[in-house]
């Protein structure tokens, strides 16, 4: 495991340590949960994004199957 050295404004850093003690873990570990927390959220809104791009590109292809369906449906020489 490696070490880090951060700095932090006082106020964050209180607050930090009265949030770690109501959880009863250690600073360490309230630094930890926290960034982990933040990569996973970060992870998941780069998997939306990616979704929607995805969606928005097969919605447009889908429509345009959707048109070519509805000429032949309306062509009765078809």
């Amino acid at each position: 495991m490696s070490t880090i050295s951060l700095r932090l404004p006082d106020d964050l850093l209180e607050a930090m340590d009265k949030n770690a003690h109501a959880l009863s873990i250690p600073r360490a570990e309230y630094v930890r949960r926290a960034v982990e927390a933040l990569n996973a959220r970060l992870l998941e809104s780069r998997r939306r994004e990616k979704l929607l791009r995805a969606s928005l590109r097969v919605r447009k292809e889908s429509m345009k199957v959707n048109a070519e369906f509805a000429s032949i449906e309306r062509d009765v020489e078809a």
